[in-house]
């Protein structure tokens, strides 16, 4: 399955249908008068937030999207048919933009959650409604309104609560993979990983929490080089970021400031969010000759934040890194807990 995180799409509601002239005509009726009847309203768009879409794959070929128009007045008082609404299921994490203006229309992170996104024309009046004393046999009706029309972007922000950061080949993949059931694919060269990967981490309470290995980050990936600036927003609604640093690199502290560097160019709040710093492939690295508790004395210094010596591939040091992870997460659900019955 490609993994599409972006699409431009037209949708536009059904258009009212018009309202009639008629008027009664029953044999006994000797002053039926005007009978046309309303016309229908237009079907709606509505976008719908499913947990069984993980792409935006299905907005790749198929970029207009139209919803049922009202059916017309019928006589004797008769209202149109109302046009069938157009459902359209996008995955959780939909964010949903006007093209023209980039107004922000809505975020569907909820599963089942909807949102009306263009409203279906309103029918027109038929003749009925304009009897009058002074106009006894009206001989006009309104036609029924056009549909809001709109031009979409859409894009998909994984919700993911910890995101994995890192330059390429930093043991990102493979330490997924080490965490929980996902496979992505792991090679000894850099930009293995081209799309995110999301992998369930099982806490000892049995509960899971999505983990995302994001694309590997470059040195102006904020301005577009390289791949991880198409995949940055998908860090956006992480709570915590795991970032992982070579420990054979020539250069760790440059290692990390260039990721750190990126994440403040990219803005959004991401240099605001909890950082845990793993130096990654322990297990290659000559510790006579490197002292990792000195580098990683200095990253802590440097970066304020708990540093943990770790193997991927070896699982050597991921349960205590693990356990950090989870005890910022419970530290954040608190906090929140509290602003929200505040």
């Amino acid at each position: 399955m490609q993994f599409i995180d972006q699409a431009k799409i037209e949708v536009e509601a059904g258009k009212g249908g018009d309202g009639i002239v008629a008027f009664r005509r029953e044999k006994y009726v000797p002053a039926g008068g005007p009978s046309g009847g309303n016309g229908g309203r237009g079907g709606s768009v509505i976008f719908v937030a499913v947990e069984s879409l993980q792409t935006l794959l299905d907005f790749r070929y198929n970029h207009i999207f139209k919803a049922e128009n009202g059916g017309r007045g019928g006589p004797n008082n008769c209202t149109g048919a109302s046009g069938k609404d157009l459902i359209i299921e996008v995955p959780c994490g939909t964010v949903i933009y006007d093209a023209e203006t980039d107004d922000l229309l809505g975020d569907l992170t909820q599963p089942n959650q909807r949102l009306v996104i263009a409203q279906g024309g309103k029918g027109g009046l038929g003749n009925q409604h304009f009897l009058s004393n002074r106009n006894r046999a009206p001989e006009y009706a309104l036609p029924g309104l056009p549909g809001e029309r709109k031009l979409l972007r859409l894009e998909l922000k994984l919700l993911a609560e910890v995101g994995i950061i890192g330059l390429p080949n930093a043991g990102k993949s493979t330490l997924i993979s080490s965490l929980s059931a996902a496979r992505p694919k792991i090679a000894d060269y850099p930009f293995t990983t081209l799309i995110p990967n999301l992998g369930v981490v099982r806490k000892p309470t049995g509960d899971g929490t999505v983990f995302a290995d994001i694309p590997g980050l470059i040195e102006g990936a904020a301005e577009g080089a390289g791949l991880g600036h198409d995949f940055l927003r998908h860090i956006e609604r992480t709570r915590v970021l795991l970032h992982l640093i070579d420990a054979t690199s020539d250069d760790i502290i440059r290692d990390y400031n260039t990721i750190q560097q990126e994440l403040q160019a990219y803005g959004r709040g991401l240099t605001e969010r909890m950082q845990i710093l793993a130096l990654n492939k322990i297990d290659a690295v000559d510790r006579e000759n490197v002292d990792l508790e000195a580098l990683a004395t200095q990253l802590n210094h440097l970066s304020h934040a708990p540093v943990f010596l770790i193997s991927a591939v070896t699982r050597t040091g991921l349960e205590p890194l693990l356990q950090q992870v989870w005890g910022i997460l419970d530290q954040i659900n608190a906090v929140e807990e509290v602003e929200v019955f505040s």
